[in-house]
Order: structure tokens, then sequence, then C-alpha cells
């Protein structure tokens, strides 16, 4: 068994795609060839050399001295095992969240057509594109063909919401599109029609990642998948991001991870607490705070926590964020036990 270390470029200053690609396959190679080895965080060697000298020296030699004193003060902890399941998932994960930006994104310029061609539209379905609407759009488009819609076309449009769409609404509709204020312009037909395809070639892409990540997950399925509001998605970011829970000794390591940890000032007689430090991934801080979204609404536990900080004059962001921090605690302890959530086991 060899040990050693590499400096990770994730964390330095100037990210470079390539070497982050390089730093992957060279953890997958040293785990699958049984080496030992500690990631480090170029960040920390580059303070402690700023402790050590005032003078502005850099060179392979200093760099090389700096390192080993910075390695001889700290604990060797080898990189945890499993490290591919957990890499594929992240890069799933991290893939999907894009492709979702980018569905949202052509949802935004949808609507921008429709701005132009048909603007009643959007307020009569309460302005979310459903799939009765997407429908429409993609059979029918202009608000000219909309008019023009017949009792076969109900028809399906009753089947396709299961009952929902009532003929009241289609008269409706089709009375809105006669009488639209939007233009019939055959370049914004062009354009919606494009859009339309880049978007549902987007959600077929995003289900089909969403059954690999779901595989993956199932297959280690994490004691906190039991908790109320983390699905497998949700689940699969935060495992995929803390990776094995056992690297971390508390949960307050966990919050600094995550950066949902406030910022603290003292000095003398004074401290103050400070906002939230937002370091570490945005993509495991968003999914922690959208988790407890359904979690004070169906689980009482939560909720009443919630509450109490809500009633103590917490704005809601700030209420939630201390949700947030209950709910890492909690799933820290599920790993550590080796449990699942138990709703009456908390206090």
């Amino acid at each position: 068994m060899v040990i050693g270390f590499f400096l990770s470029p994730r964390f330095s200053g100037h990210f470079n795609p390539s070497l982050i690609y390089f730093e992957k396959a060279l953890q997958l190679f040293l785990e699958n060839a049984n080496h030992s080895f500690i990631e480090i965080n170029p960040v920390l060697i580059k303070e402690y050399k700023k402790s050590t000298s005032l003078r502005r020296t850099k060179t392979d030699s200093v760099d090389c001295e700096s390192i080993a004193r910075w390695l001889m003060t700290v604990d060797y902890k080898p990189h945890s095992k499993g490290f591919y399941h957990a890499y594929s998932l992240k890069s799933l994960t991290r893939l999907r969240d894009r492709l979702v930006r980018q569905h949202s994104f052509y949802l935004v310029k949808i609507t921008n057509v429709l701005d132009h061609t048909f603007p009643e539209f959007k307020h009569f379905f309460h302005e979310r594109l459903s799939k009765t609407a997407l429908y429409l759009l993609e059979n029918y488009g202009s608000a000219e063909k909309m008019a023009r819609m017949n009792s076969a076309s109900y028809e399906k449009l009753r089947s396709l919401s299961r009952g929902k769409f009532s003929p009241q609404q289609f008269i409706r509709l089709k009375e809105l599109a006669a009488n639209t204020v939007g233009v019939n312009n055959s370049i914004f037909d062009v354009e919606l029609n494009s859009l339309l395809t880049l978007y549902k070639s987007l959600v077929k892409e995003i289900g089909t990642l969403e059954t690999e990540i779901d595989k993956l997950i199932e297959e280690v399925r994490p004691h906190y998948m039991s908790v109320p509001g983390i699905g497998a998605i949700s689940a699969a970011v935060i495992y995929s991001e803390y990776g094995d829970i056992s690297n971390f000794s508390t949960p307050a390591q966990m919050l600094a991870f995550a950066g949902i940890e406030p910022g603290v000032n003292d000095s003398g007689t004074e401290s103050h607490g400070g906002r939230m430090v937002k370091h570490g991934s945005s993509g495991l801080r968003y999914v922690l705070l959208n988790c407890c979204l359904p979690l004070i609404r169906f689980d009482m536990t939560f909720a009443t926590y919630y509450a109490k900080k809500r009633g103590k004059g917490k704005p809601h962001r700030v209420a939630i964020t201390h949700v947030a921090k209950k709910l890492v605690r909690i799933i820290y302890a599920l790993e550590k036990q080796g449990v699942d959530y138990n709703a009456q086991k908390l206090r």
C-alpha cells in the first residue's frame, strides 16, 4: 500500500475543467489500486505559508517546504472508500441540475414567444405550462389554429387531462384564441416549434438521468432516505456531495461543508453572529433547504421547530435555514447510529 497526497484543483483560484477530470481519474486509479491517499485544499497551504512569512517568494522549493511543514501539523486521514459510487452520483446529479436549468430557460423562451402570438394563453393556464398546455402548443401552436378546434379536439384534451379540462374551458379557450391581441407570424411559429423540440428532448434526457440516479441511490440506500421530504434525487445529491459521513467528526463540520453555518465575529467582550457563510457546495445547500419545505408541512417535529423560530421574529428564510441545520444534525445521527428516521425519538 502506498501512502500519498495531492492538491485538489477544485479549490484553487483558477478553475480548469481538464484538471478537475484528471483529479477524478487519479482518485479512481488510486482507489482501484488500493492505495491510501489524502486530498488537500491548496488554500490551506497558501494561508499556512502566509502565516509563516511576510516575504512574497514563490518557488518550487519554497512551496515544497511549505507543504511538508503543513503536513507535519495535521493528522493523516485517508480518503474514504466507495469514491467511485459517490462520484458517479455526483456526475449524474450535477448533469441533471444543468439540464433542469436549461429546461427552465426554454420554458421562459416559450412563454416569451406566446407574449407575441397568444398572450392570453399563459393566463388561461395560470402562468404554467401543464401537460395539456404543451399538447395544445405542439399540435396547434398558433391562436388561429386553436380557434378552429372541434369536438374531436376536445375529446383528446379531455382524455389527456383525465376529465379535468371541462367543455366550458374548451369554449373559453377558443374564444380567447379567436379574439387574441397577439400577432399571427410564421417566424414565431418556427421559433415556437424549435423551442418545443428542444424542451421535449431535455424532458426525455432528464427522465433518463433520474432513472439511473434512482438505481444507484437504491444500491446504497442511506438511512436519511427514510426522512419524509428526502426523495431519491435529493438523497443522491446529499450522498454524492457529502460522501462518507464517517469523514465528519461532528454535525458542525457537515454544516460548514454545506456552507449553512453562521459567521462569527468575536473580539474581547463582544461577540456577534454573522450571516450564513455560503461556502462549500451550493447544490448541496440548495437541496437541503428545499427538503425542509415539505418537512415543515408534513412532519410535526420540524413544523413545531419552524414555528418556534418564526415566533421569535425570524423571517421565513432564516427560520428555514435553522430547520436545515436541524435536518443535517439528524442526517448525521441517523448515519452514525445506522438507524432509520423515527419522529417519536426526536426532541
